[in-house]
């Protein structure tokens, strides 16, 4: 048994200034199985840097506090749809399926995000909705960790880019 106070866990910036308080349980409890994260997005703030999919894990977010509007779609270029999410309320995103979840209130939101299979993700099986600047339009990127960022690779052009 792992027991653990979530106020004693080191919280976690994300690189790209998205969030400012991410609480890693996974590594807290030493899971090995389910990926567990708690987050408090300030007004504006974001659970990650933009639409994205996880294509090795389905992910669950409960919202503990607040209101969260998560965007999402199914496909590039797809229909988008965004859903707001309250307190109490859980919303799942299955792998393969874009999405991101902001705080666009003027309060706090507190959530637990929930993974699985696994306690973090394979990068080669992320990919995300960006901007492309030599496509000049929104297109896949490979997307891969780097020290402080993240690097974006369209799918498209092959342009390489750190955020």
């Amino acid at each position: 048994m792992e027991h653990v106070r979530i106020d004693e866990v080191e919280g976690e910036t994300h690189p790209g200034g998205a969030f400012t308080d991410r609480r890693p349980l996974s590594a807290a409890l030493a899971t090995t199985d389910v990926a567990i994260n708690r987050y408090e997005l300030a007004p504006g703030e974001a659970f990650s840097g933009g639409l994205h999919t996880h294509y090795d894990q389905e992910e669950v977010f409960y919202v503990v506090e607040g209101t969260a509007t998560f965007r999402t779609t199914d496909a590039p270029g797809g229909g988008r749809e965004e859903v707001a999410v309250s307190a109490g309320e859980t919303i799942r995103f299955a792998p393969g399926e874009y999405q991101q979840g902001r705080n666009e209130t003027d309060e706090p939101v507190v959530a637990l995000a929930i993974g699985a299979p696994g306690t973090g993700h394979d990068w080669a099986r992320i990919e995300s909705l960006a901007d492309c600047p030599d496509c000049g339009r929104k297109t896949v990127h490979d997307l891969d960790s780097t020290d402080g960022g993240f690097r974006l690779t369209c799918t498209e052009c092959d342009r390489e880019r750190v955020v």
